[in-house]
Formats: C-alpha cells, structure tokens, sequence
C-alpha cells in the first residue's frame, strides 16, 4: 500500500504581462505563511494573460497536484480566472477536494469543507456570476440601440460569422467538448450563457472539428 504524503501548501501566482511582477505576490504570500506559522512547499509561477486556456494557465495542473488536506494561497481571486463564473467553479472544486483555499486580498479561508460558510461563498459567486452576465448583456443591447439611432449599418454580411467574447478559446472548447464536457458546464467555465455557447460551438463548427481531433 502506498505511503500517505504529507499535506503540502502551495502558492499560486500569475502575472499577465512582462510589466508586473511575480515578487510582489510573492512576498504577500510569505508573509501572511510567516504571520499564520504555515511553510509554502511549492510554487506555480507564471506568466500568462487570463484570456489563455485553464491548460496553459497550470490550473489544470494545479487541480491534479492538490489534494484532500492540503493548501492553496492566492495573493487575490483574478489570478485563478477571469471571470466569477470561472472562479466559482475553481473554488467549488478545490472544496470539494478538500483543499483549503486562501484568497490574501478578499480574506477568503475556505477550509475545503462544505460548510455553511463554503456553501454560502459558492452561492454568492454564483449570483455575481449572473448579474456579470446581466451587465454585459445590458451593455450590449444598449450599445445595439444607440448604433441603431445613430444610424449605424447593424448585423454583418450574410455567411460571416460575427465577433464573439469567447474568440480564441476555440481549441480550449474544443478540448472539453472531445473530454465529454456538456455544452452547459463548458458555458459555466466560460462564464457565458449556454445559448451564447451553443451558438459559438455552431458557427465555429467546434463540434465537427472535435469528431476529427477525436478520430
């Protein structure tokens, strides 16, 4: 039977661009592990835009080293994802894997139970997740209505597919929907509607192209 390890405590840190600096979150994770007597074991460090696939982020890789018992901190929340759907479904995850999720900025200590105090962290990022979605979708009409009576041409020319917030995730789609991923849980990762992904799927042709990536 193999040996039980050691619950480890890891630190996650990404920056979106050469101007930022890594030191910075590091230094605040140090020292809050140095106030609250915990030892960071392991680093994730990375420089990469949120736009990037969970893949490439090391989230992935972040999810498959975590387990039940050990320690995630962050120096703050949009360094896990972009969106609050997407942060909302990293952090139910990690609880139901029983790691503690530490948020420096938001102090958030999630201990990787489900309590009532997970429960009602997940509901709430939950509901800012659909009101984010509102408010863009709000944005946009009102955009549509003052093209409109501005007198601004509205739509594209037939056959062409038109811009999409989820433009250049094509291959992250791709990748979940050859997994077995359904189109609704994949529209949560993406923080969309599962109408806006099934109309993307669609016109990029994303299910075709997973049946020849599969094949």
């Amino acid at each position: 039977m193999p040996k039980k390890r050691k619950p480890m405590t890891l630190g996650y840190i990404r920056v979106s661009s050469d101007k930022q600096t890594v030191e910075n979150q590091k230094l605040a994770i140090l020292e809050y592990s140095r106030t609250h007597k915990l030892a960071v074991d392991e680093w994730i460090e990375i420089e990469m835009s949120s736009r990037k696939t969970t893949k490439q982020r090391r989230i992935d890789e972040l999810m498959e080293r975590l387990q039940k018992g050990d320690t995630l901190i962050v120096s703050e929340l949009s360094r896990l994802a972009r969106s609050v759907g997407q942060i909302a479904i990293i952090v139910d995850t990690l609880i139901k894997n029983g790691v503690r999720t530490i948020c420096l900025k938001e102090g958030i200590d999630l201990n990787g139970k489900r309590d009532m105090q997970s429960k009602v962290m997940i509901t709430m990022f939950s509901l800012f997740s659909e009101i984010e979605r509102d408010l863009i979708s709000e944005r946009t009409k009102e955009g549509l209505r003052r093209a409109k009576a501005q007198g601004k041409l509205l739509g594209r020319p037939k056959g062409i597919p038109g811009k999409s917030k989820l433009d250049g995730k094509e291959q992250e789609i791709t990748d979940l929907l050859s997994k077995g991923v359904t189109k609704a849980n994949i529209a949560r990762i993406c923080g969309v509607g599962a109408t806006t992904m099934s109309h993307f799927i669609r016109s990029r042709q994303l299910a075709a192209k997973r049946k020849l990536k599969a094949g």
